[in-house]
């Protein structure tokens, strides 16, 4: 039997206790102990431990320390089980000693891969400009079931999308209104979609879309896109061939043959 003759507390970190053992060779230290397994196992001065207490102790104290770094882990914000592991394997961790911290945490509530997922998804609503597919994929990354996450993005509903993508459709639009009608609408849904819209949503929002631009805004596009282009272009060309690349320029950026040909007889010198 080997007997405890001391426990002192360490003095960078006030919540460890270093315990002394007497193997029959006087005092030297033995090992250290977090202070929820001192109280737990009731270690004292005088106790006498068997080997393998010792051995089972210092494993609980390895356990509880990672348990530790894993509550200091989430204390940031809810994380996924995934997330979890991928923490501890940073840490070095050893994997038995991590699955113990991942049953732990499920037994205390502290880890729910479908809380984490219900709580990502509303977080995402409210703060980021991603459609449920990026959502969807931000969270099978973070090592969430197709199945869990296809359960939380209910809350992100047919008409929340519609009401977050039209924002972002009006802003785009806003920012291209130099642009043709038809590629600002071809831009809202290339945008949408690389921000992880549904089909559905996309036409839903474009169909919510003033259908025609203002005749004012779309003659002021033409100008505005055809000067580039006769800048662009008639360094090089003249005549016939200038007009034909304009023509070729201009419908290409969407703008309607009326307010091309008007373009050109305003605006292209003949000789």
């Amino acid at each position: 039997m080997v007997k405890i003759t001391r426990i002192t507390t360490q003095k960078k970190n006030k919540n460890r206790y270093n315990i002394f053992l007497d193997r029959g060779q006087g005092e030297s230290y033995g090992f250290s102990v977090d202070e929820d397994i001192l109280v737990k196992y009731r270690l004292q001065k005088s106790m006498e431990l068997e080997e393998s207490t010792i051995n089972a102790l210092i494993q609980q104290d390895t356990i509880h320390k990672s348990y530790t770094l894993a509550i200091n882990f989430l204390s940031y914000r809810m994380r996924s089980e995934q997330e979890i592991r991928e923490y501890l394997e940073r840490k070095e961790v050893d994997e038995e000693h991590a699955e113990e911290v991942v049953r732990l945490l499920y037994k205390e509530r502290l880890l729910d891969d479908q809380e984490f997922a219900n709580s990502f998804v509303r977080t995402k609503v409210n703060t980021a400009s991603k459609g449920p597919l990026l959502i969807k994929k931000d969270l099978i990354q973070k090592g969430v079931s197709a199945l869990t996450a296809d359960e939380a993005l209910n809350y992100f509903s047919f008409d929340k999308q519609v009401e977050k993508a039209k924002k972002f459709a009006e802003k785009k639009m806003n920012s291209d209104r130099k642009k043709s009608q038809r590629q600002q609408i071809q831009n809202v849904q290339q945008t949408l979609m690389q921000k992880g819209f549904t089909g559905d949503v996309i036409q839903e929002v474009i169909s919510q879309l003033p259908k025609e631009n203002n005749g004012k805004e779309e003659w002021e596009a033409v100008v505005f896109q055809g000067e580039k282009l006769l800048r662009k272009y008639e360094r090089k060309s003249e005549g016939y061939e200038l007009k034909q690349k304009l023509k070729t320029g201009l419908y290409r950026k969407g703008f309607a043959f009326d307010n091309i040909e008007r373009f050109i007889d305003e605006y292209v010198k003949t000789e």
